[in-house]
């Protein structure tokens, strides 16, 4: 970098590239590629500082103070910027204008501690004129902006790291807590709540077809001066609202036989009501991510992503808004394309001016719109744009034109006939909508989300010109069967719509939190509805039940709030963190909260009622439905399977006992083993299905007086002596509808016995594990590529496959851990995430415990890691078969920590044994693995694939 030129520091390598085409030579612009700090990791946090900072890298009896440090990652993006900034006479830091910019900003600043003067340069669009005019317009940084992202990001780290853990024990490990993320789960289980208690209401109508010349349809509305039941008049539980005629099947289908039979109805009423439609507002963020999901069918998630890259190529304005409000120059840019589209007509005599709509409304940055003075043409860039971005600009354009467009005008016309039918008085109605002057709807009409009742809105018709007394013919006459619709599910969009209208959360973040729910597991998308899990069920009821005021969506809005009065400047955020974390006359404070959570019974938590006899339980597998027997209420409940795509509220009564009834899915008899005449069958079990060779029957006994076959004494057998049926678990590319008698045979006889190795006498096998097909040669196992290699790799491909080094093999030591932290309390020594032959695992050096499926490596933190170590001690070693179990020892008193970990005596006399005991030793330990490993794999032979009932 030549002396004398500026440094500007933007976030996104793309900014970087347009802003410097802007400014030119005197200018250097680099990118910070997003944050640069953050909390630490407690591995990264000194020994001196750990007592302050250890548990969330936070002080919180000193002024809630953060531990930051420089990601590794970003290491070499801070050397970048610090070289570049020894040559430069001034530094603009360039970053977006919102609160999460600003924070960023500022962390640049106290990594960097530049010497030359500094300015803020902020901006909203990425065009030349708005660049050279940031350059000119600094301002320095907004301290109370950082306070706010500051505090928002400590009491995040406070609510996750308090809360979470409690659903690692009472619900599943892997599972997270958020301020705005468990509020938006409780929104979605709610509606499905709302939807299982939801009891839906028959009710009939007629519809018939009216012609003078041109026909139209028309819905009978009265009878007999009695208005007809529609949707609306039912509520929730089935019931009536308000006094309507209520028509069976039957009075619907001989009304409908009497209309035809009448032929003829008179018009009664002809009313035509003038109306007008006015344009919607420039999109914010939270309206733009509606649209895209109503429109272009795109996740919050995707739409932030391509409309953050319009931004940077400089299309788009900032996309990060609450702000409806446009520029003097947009406005004009709006109404004169307007204009050049559609005429002088199509914008009104003044300007249009919008207001927010929004509980919580953030920094005032412009709506969101093309950028520029004269907007830009979708079909004049669509060779600049990928078919992504060029679907969204098209919304961005038409939304910020249309905005600035006259209202349209229209008028509806409602026609009433009645008929004469049967001696009863049928009214029947039609309405149609004429728009007299389209407006804006030339340039925009804005999506709409499902509702209930919008079965019951008429269909909008082009009606004849008819006149009151006019007789019309009718014809045609149906009648129509409806039922009542539960409220819609949530869609992304509609999520989105309602967390903004309950003042939860941010624009910013409305995208990243329902990509939360969905991939912590408690959501998935059926079309575009969010289907809660019955994982967020329990969830949400452990947070209903121990955590009422986190998760109340009014003390939840009221954080937005006091987040905003931060970042005003008229709050403290020291005094706020206290008054949230310790509690004040108003609250009870989040460590109250977590000290005295009391007792929570897990198995309640995890179970819904479905009927008298069955439960819905949620395990470490999934749902299932425990089914007890009435007569045996003591007994343990036989265990159902629970469809994965089945929806929570589809898991009624009659579907339950459905379920109960059905026969075993799976349970197929393949043949006979040629072998010894066995019968060999196909199951599905709760771990996934396989392959069963039956035992034989015991041989029939007949009563020598009476000739009667009588059943077989039951010979009593110890239940480890009984003898277990040989088991074989189907691979994943195999099914229980296709699979055959020879591929089970061949299931049933692995592991398959590949050869012998030439050089050390070994048998080398081939088998399926839960990790995979792989090959052993005792204690040497290899991974295969394929399940079918097991069936078909021969000895010389097995040998190859052994010649090559084994990945990690003698440089396993050597080799870096995934995670590491501190020393555990009880071993003392530090505690590390590796990752073994059979997946991650977490050890300390003495005691091992594999990470379980479901829970990736990232998740473990030094709480968790302590815990799962301390619960494995608990289990103690696995007992050896045939041996006796030891009597309980008295725990020993464990010594403080300080104290246990200067005692040296112990490392002394570990050093002081002989070269022949260590080897003594080892080779008793070997002995033991050998033996265990045997017995393992006796008992893989032996036992079913997976009928274990889940816990």
């Amino acid at each position: 970098m030549a002396e004398g030129k500026k440094l500007v520091i933007v976030e996104s390598p793309t900014k970087m590239r347009s802003i410097q085409g802007y400014l030119g030579d005197d200018y250097e612009v680099l990118s910070s590629v997003g944050h640069i700090r953050d909390l630490a990791d407690k591995k990264d946090i000194p020994a001196a500082d750990k007592q302050a900072y250890g548990k969330y890298s936070i002080d919180i009896d000193n002024g809630f103070d953060p531990y930051y440090v420089v990601s590794d990652r970003k290491t070499k993006t801070v050397a970048e910027l610090k070289r570049a900034l020894k040559h430069a006479d001034e530094l603009l830091l360039a970053t977006d204008e919102d609160r999460e910019g600003e924070a960023i900003a500022w962390h640049l600043l106290e990594t960097l501690k530049p010497k030359v003067p500094v300015k803020r340069m902020v901006f909203h669009e990425i065009t030349k004129d708005a660049i050279r005019a940031a350059v000119g317009n600094t301002r320095e940084l907004d301290l109370a902006l950082v306070d706010a992202q500051e505090t928002r990001r400590i009491l995040d780290r406070l609510y996750g790291w308090d809360v979470s853990p409690v659903l690692w024990y009472k619900v599943k490990t892997g599972l997270s807590a958020g301020r705005v993320q468990s509020a938006a789960t409780r929104m979605i289980v709610e509606r499905e709540r709302e939807r299982m208690a939801f009891v839906s209401a028959d009710y009939w109508d007629v519809e018939a077809t009216a012609s003078s010349g041109t026909s139209f349809r028309v819905r009978l509305v009265r009878v007999d001066g009695g208005q007809l039941a529609r949707g609306t008049d039912f509520d929730d539980t089935g019931k009536l609202k308000k006094a309507v005629v209520v028509l069976s099947e039957k009075d619907a289908t001989s009304l409908a036989h009497a209309v035809d039979a009448a032929g003829a109805g008179t018009v009664t009423k002809v009313e035509a009501k003038p109306g007008t439609r006015s344009p919607y507002a420039p999109f914010t963020t939270s309206t733009l991510q509606q649209e895209a999901g109503r429109k272009l069918s795109m996740s919050a998630k995707q739409a932030m992503s391509v409309a953050q890259r319009l931004y940077e190529k400089g299309f788009i304005t900032y996309m990060r808004t609450d702000s409806v409000a446009l520029s003097t120059q947009a406005v004009q840019a709006a109404r004169s394309q307007a204009v050049a589209l559609y005429g002088d007509s199509a914008v009104p005599l003044k300007p249009r001016v919008y207001k927010s709509k929004s509980k919580n409304a953030q920094e005032a940055h412009e709506a969101i719109r093309p950028s520029g003075e004269n907007f830009r043409k979708p079909a004049s860039v669509s060779g600049e744009l990928d078919r992504e971005e060029l679907r969204l600009y098209d919304l961005i354009w038409k939304r910020t034109v249309a905005s600035q467009m006259a209202d349209a005008k229209y008028e509806t016309t409602t026609v009433t006939i009645s008929v004469s039918a049967d001696g009863k008085n049928a009214e029947f109605t039609a309405s149609g909508t004429v728009y007299t002057f389209k407006g804006f709807l030339d340039a925009y009409e804005e999506g709409k989300d499902e509702k209930r009742g919008d079965a019951d809105a008429e269909s909008d018709q082009s009606l004849p010109a008819v006149a009151v007394g006019d007789e019309l013919a009718m014809s045609d006459a149906e009648a129509k069967g409806h039922k009542t619709t539960p409220k819609p599910r949530y869609t992304e969009a509609s999520l989105v719509k309602a967390l903004e209208e309950h003042g939860i959360g941010r624009p910013s973040t409305f995208a990243s939190i329902i990509g939360t729910v969905i991939d912590r597991g408690y959501a998935t998308k059926r079309g575009q509805a969010l289907v809660p899990t019955w994982m967020a069920f329990s969830v949400v009821r452990l947070l209903e039940e121990h955590f009422a005021d986190l998760i109340d969506y009014d003390f939840t809005a009221a954080l937005e709030d006091d987040l905003d009065a931060i970042a005003r400047g008229e709050q403290k955020r020291v005094e706020w963190l206290h008054s949230f974390y310790f509690g004040s006359d108003a609250h009870v404070g989040l460590r109250q909260v977590v000290d005295n959570l009391g007792e929570i019974d897990a198995r309640a938590l995890n179970s819904t009622r479905i009927t008298e006899n069955a439960t819905l339980r949620f395990g470490k597998y999934g749902p299932y439905l425990e089914v007890v027997d009435p007569a045996k209420p003591d007994e343990r409940g036989r265990i159902v399977n629970v469809p994965e795509d089945l929806a929570p509220d589809e898991l009624t009564a009659a579907k339950a006992q459905e379920l109960i009834d059905a026969p075993v899915a799976g349970d197929r008899v393949l043949g006979e083993n040629p072998e010894n005449g066995r019968v060999i069958v196909v199951k599905d079990g709760r771990y996934g299905p396989y392959v069963q060779e039956n035992l034989p029957e015991d041989d029939a006994v007949v009563d020598e007086e009476t000739g009667e076959v009588v059943e077989a004494p039951k010979k009593k057998t110890a239940k480890k002596d009984a003898p277990k049926p040989r088991t074989g678990s189907l691979f994943r590319s195999m099914s229980v509808d296709t699979v055959d008698l020879d591929t089970a045979l061949k299931l049933l006889s692995l592991p398959r016995v590949v050869g012998v190795d030439p050089e050390s006498g070994d048998e080398i096998t081939a088998q399926n594990g839960r990790y995979g097909p792989y090959l052993k040669k005792g204690t040497d196992s290899r991974s295969l590529e394929s399940e079918q290699q097991i069936f078909d790799v021969t000895l010389e491909q097995a040998l190859a496959i052994y010649a090559q080094p084994k990945y990690g093999a003698g440089s396993r030591r050597a080799s870096s851990a995934l995670a590491e932290f501190d020393a555990d309390p009880v071993s003392g020594k530090p505690i590390r995430v590796r990752d073994g032959r059979f997946g991650p695992y977490v050890t300390d050096g003495e005691t091992n415990v594999t990470i379980p499926r479901g829970q990736k490596p990232e998740d473990i933190t030094f709480e968790i890691a302590v815990q799962m170590l301390a619960d494995k001690r608990a289990k103690g070693p696995a007992p050896k078969r045939g041996a006796k179990k030891a009597p309980a020892k008295t725990a020993a008193k464990k010594a403080p920590a300080k104290k246990a970990a200067a005692k040296k005596s112990p490392a002394k006399s570990a050093a002081a044994k002989t070269d022949a005991e260590k080897a003594a030793a080892r080779s008793a330990a070997a002995k033991k693995a050998a033996a265990t490993r045997a017995a393992n794999a006796a008992k893989q032979r032996t036992e079913p694939a997976e009928v274990k009932a889940n816990a």
